[in-house]
């Protein structure tokens, strides 16, 4: 029944092409309701605890989210009137951009001081184009001893300064983001065209969500076309047939088609992780038409007629190209037991697109090669040769390489101990992005870019003047500020101490927090009411006064370090704070952190279940309990030799190494279903012995294993060129996986086969 369908695809196919290519085109149209996002939140899904703790403190205050203009004259001094003047215009300009809630600056700080029995609340420059030298250094004095404004705003040298924008993006269009970053660079051209006296850098969390939509457009538009040179001119190289290497790019082409517009009719939203999908179908799918390929054209130069020989390599190679698109999908489904909603993504459109290859294989390329004049060279058997010289050199030698390669697997995986996870956020994007550059500069002279917050509570309303809690908040920001990699602690008991210094006619020794509830409550609510509308204090305190906002600002950090620094903080509370202040650290930084664990852990489960799954399949499509669990040996070695390896070379890693082994796995097992089906069938309908059965495999499927896992290396090994360093994790561990997966089926299964059959076969021949 099998070949009279492929006997009829070769006879009727205009028909068959004409049809596939009209379901090719429906999914395919589903592409147009593909979009990027343009928000980190998309890494987290919707009941990550890390989230729904940053989402309570971003709603019980308000959003920090925004873009930070800094700006540092070439004379290395804030402090002039050219200087200044500029930064109180760029202030004003700032108001005007999308979505601004609030803008900070040196300019715009409500400085207060005591004119009699009244405190004044005012701009601290205000009209500096026509400042004195007096002036300059009264507002450089003040700046430089304001806890609010040092190392946030302003640097101790006074040679870089920054304007803050606090965004509030609604979140109901994805335009909202490049919106804010389109009118920001703006402002920023036009400060580098008006004052070419200073220099200006952009960074803030609009910028870094900014980055991770162009990192992921940026791969699409570059690593996938890279991919389809390096897959040309292997197919070329290889199989030496234009119209073998036509058929081939239509195939990759229409299931990377079908994949991304039925990913579009499923509501799939793209990021820079799903954004590989592409490319690694396209590496997918070239296995299985290379497969049918070299048979076809080995069949040719056997004698057959072309249509002879199309049904020839679909009934050799229809089972085995089933069964490895079955357990690829597999190894790619499985990343839906992540904690991170683009993996699953990623796993979702690649599972996808490696079904779609797998039916546009055995459909549409017979359908195709049956009608293009392809001719088979005879020049292609020389590599069958060296596939028979590999296998005898592998039989003769096949004791020393069982126990040697045995040994060193040992060696090498013992290794994995070393690795861990441990990552920079800030270094998720290397330095061809803007947003890198801009922000190592920022990090280096002014700020840091991630931060740790805490809503910390007083028990009470109006709890927050309440002198014992203002008391242990004050020790636990003096604690703060003594941890290494801690920049800036912005915390209310700043404002109250100055506050208490001015109503006491300045007098420095009252700067001190105040020592009666009613006299804080009194100066918080005189100074509230002199604030101007944007610049309140809803930022720090909440609505009933029960609680403040401690806002930690950390240079870069590892994701290790940001645990470590969060739970000497947790140990702090639990030992010095008032019972009602114990709350955990939120922010991206803490969100990112936690992810790479959550996701190991959950991904474990999605291990051992595609272990599961992949193992029954291969004993059903083995017909045998035992080659079923052979076949897992060559399947785990890759998996070990790489963390091994990773270990031994670079120990760290991040969220990367979760998602890897699922993915190594799918694609690993292709080479052992291949070489095992064709060893069984040289055994069961051969009768052949287990040598010659191993150059049985290694003559009729070698090749294919070897141009296949070099389509596979060159693919994934493309990711590794991607500036989104997630990718380039992923990208170099599956190409370490893949070679050894080649090396392990070319070296070790032989071996181990023989092994284990050898004196069998001897006592029942």
């Amino acid at each position: 029944m099998a070949k009279d369908l492929y006997q009829g695809i070769v006879d009727r196919p205009w028909r068959v092409i004409l049809l596939v290519l009209l379901l090719v085109g429906l999914a395919g149209s589903g592409g147009r309701f593909l979009d990027f996002s343009t928000n980190y939140r998309v890494f987290f899904s919707e009941d990550n605890p890390q989230l729904k703790a940053f989402d309570r403190l971003q709603n019980t205050f308000t959003k920090n989210d925004n873009a930070m203009i800094a700006i540092a004259p070439k004379d290395g001094n804030v402090f002039t009137p050219e200087t200044l003047a500029l930064v109180e215009e760029v202030t004003k300009q700032a108001w005007q951009i999308p979505y601004s809630t609030r803008v900070d600056s040196i300019s715009n700080f409500q400085h207060t001081w005591a004119d009699g029995d009244d405190l004044v609340v005012e701009d601290l420059v205000s009209g500096a184009a026509d400042y004195s030298e007096a002036d300059l250094k009264r507002v450089k004095e003040i700046a430089l001893n304001e806890p609010l404004l040092l190392n946030r705003l302003i640097t101790e040298k006074s040679d870089v300064t920054a304007i803050n924008v606090t965004v509030n993006l609604p979140e109901k269009s994805l335009s909202e983001t490049p919106e804010v970053i389109a009118f920001v660079r703006g402002m920023a051209d036009d400060i580098r065209a008006n004052h070419p006296n200073v220099d200006v850098y952009l960074t803030g969390v609009a910028f870094m969500n900014n980055a991770f939509d162009e990192a992921g457009q940026g791969d699409m538009k570059t690593l996938a076309p890279i991919m389809y040179v390096l897959i040309i001119f292997i197919l070329i190289a290889s199989i030496r047939s234009f119209w073998g290497t036509l058929g081939t790019v239509v195939i990759m082409s229409a299931s990377i088609f079908t994949a991304m517009g039925l990913a579009g009719w499923m509501g799939i939203l793209l990021t820079p992780i799903a954004a590989n999908a592409p490319t690694i179908i396209l590496t997918l799918a070239v296995a299985d038409s290379v497969h049918l390929l070299i048979t076809l054209f080995h069949e040719m130069r056997a004698g057959r007629s072309r249509k002879e020989s199309i049904v020839e390599s679909l009934r050799v190679n229809h089972a085995p190209i089933f069964i490895t698109s079955v357990t690829t999908a597999i190894g790619f489904l499985s990343l839906n037991f992540s904690d991170s909603p683009p993996f699953r993504d990623l796993g979702n459109i690649v599972a996808i697109g490696v079904i779609a290859a797998y039916a546009l294989s055995v459909t549409l390329l017979p359908a195709m090669m049956s009608i293009f004049p392809a001719r088979a060279r005879q020049r292609a058997e020389s590599k069958a040769l060296v596939m028979d010289r590999l296998a005898d050199f592998v039989i003769a030698k096949r004791k020393p390489l069982f126990w040697g390669i045995l040994i060193a697997i040992i060696a090498i995986s013992s290794q994995t101990t070393r690795i861990e996870i441990d990552e920079r956020f800030n270094e998720y994007f290397d330095h061809r992005y803007q947003f890198r550059a801009d922000n190592d500069f920022v990090i280096e002279n002014l700020t840091g870019f991630e931060s740790i917050e805490y809503s910390l509570s007083a028990g009470e309303s109006g709890g927050i003047a309440n002198p014992e809690y203002l008391k242990t908040l004050e020790a636990f920001s003096d604690w703060y500020r003594q941890q290494p990699n801690v920049m800036y602690v912005g915390t209310l008991t700043d404002v109250m101490k100055r506050l208490n210094k001015n109503m006491h006619g300045d007098d420095p020794a009252y700067y001190k927090l105040p020592e009666e509830r009613d006299l804080a409550a009194q100066y918080l609510l005189l100074y509230e009411l002199s604030l101007p509308f944007g610049l309140d204090l809803n930022n720090q305190i909440n609505v009933d006064k029960s609680s403040t906002r401690l806002t930690a600002v950390v240079n870069s950090i590892s994701t290790g370090e940001a645990l470590e620094l969060e739970a000497r903080a947790q140990d702090w509370l639990e030992e010095h704070g008032l019972e009602s202040m114990r709350s955990h650290g939120a922010s991206p930084l803490i969100m990112f952190s936690h992810i790479a664990f959550r996701n190991s852990q959950s991904m474990l489960w999605g291990v051992v279940t595609a272990l599961i799954l992949i193992s029954g399949v291969l004993v059903f499509a083995l017909r045998s309990f035992k080659f079923g669990l052979i076949s897992i040996v060559p399947n785990l070695v890759p998996i070990f030799i790489t963390f091994g390896l990773w270990g031994l070379g670079f120990q760290q890693i991040g969220l990367a190494i979760s998602v890897a082994t699922p993915v190594a796995m799918g694609i690993i097992v292709d080479d052992t279903v291949h070489f095992l089906s064709k060893y069984l069938r040289a055994r069961r309908e051969q009768g052949k012995s287990p040598q010659d059965a191993v150059r049985y495999s290694f003559h009729t499927v070698g090749t294919a294993l070897w141009v296949t896992s070099l389509a596979l290396t060159a693919g994934f090994l493309a990711l590794t060129f991607s500036g989104f360093t997630m990718n380039v994790h992923l990208g170099m561990l599956t190409t370490i996986s893949i070679v050894s997966a080649l090396a392990a089926d070319f070296f070790f299964l032989p071996a181990l086969l023989i092994k284990l059959e050898e004196t069998h076969h001897e006592q029942t021949a």
